[in-house]
């Protein structure tokens, strides 16, 4: 039962949508201005950067958020349940129901998840997993290229640095989520057509 109420805390917490805040603060609505996404490369690129580190930041700590409370709510079962709740956190942001199920892509969420396991699994998890996904986007200068990266890289580290089965598993399922959300990134890729990054605001 703590599985789903972790699932459930988490999901209603990843529904706040920081995009669509900074939208309404902006004037801008975002699901309508560049991709149409509810994420932190969007509104980087549609509304520069402040707007984009705010919405990065936000997503990152409501994931933060869910994964402690959870861990206090169930201290015998602490780590799956932060685990489920940054899951259902990832998923909230994906899927916000009050907008039509139709938000970001969860990669500043699932940093927030990285970064909580880095504090209460391993240090490691976070090096390998943050480092890959960043020296990717330096390197081939594609924000979507060092978030999937990023994605597969947890699950993998995870599992060598010991976590449990369950644990590896559900962040398997998220990174297979990532992939699944990013497949038009990946047609682009493909194409030569993907956006680059640039600290730049959008003129779109």
């Amino acid at each position: 039962m703590f599985k789903l109420i972790s699932l459930l805390i988490g999901y209603f917490i990843g529904c706040i949508s920081m995009a669509f805040i900074v939208g309404k603060i902006t004037k801008t609505d975002l699901r309508k201005k560049g991709s149409g996404n509810l994420g932190t490369t969007n509104a980087l690129r549609v509304l520069g950067f402040r707007a984009g580190a705010s919405t990065f930041l936000g997503d990152i700590l409501k994931c933060i958020a869910a994964f402690f409370l959870c861990r206090m709510l169930f201290p015998e079962e602490s780590l799956l349940a932060g685990i489920y709740a940054g899951a259902g956190a990832i998923l909230g942001h994906d899927f916000p129901f009050y907008l039509k199920f139709k938000g970001g892509k969860g990669i500043a969420a699932t940093i927030g998840m990285v970064l909580s396991l880095t504090f209460v699994f391993s240090p490691y998890l976070g090096m390998i997993s943050i480092g890959i996904g960043f020296l990717a986007v330096v390197c081939f200068r594609f924000i979507s290229v060092g978030s999937i990266l990023f994605s597969i890289s947890i699950p993998i580290s995870a599992f060598f640095l010991g976590m449990p089965v369950e644990g590896v598993v559900l962040l398997a399922l998220l990174a297979l989520l990532a992939l699944w959300l990013h497949r038009a990134n990946v047609k682009r890729l493909r194409t030569g057509t993907e956006n680059k990054f640039t600290l730049h605001k959008s003129v779109q």
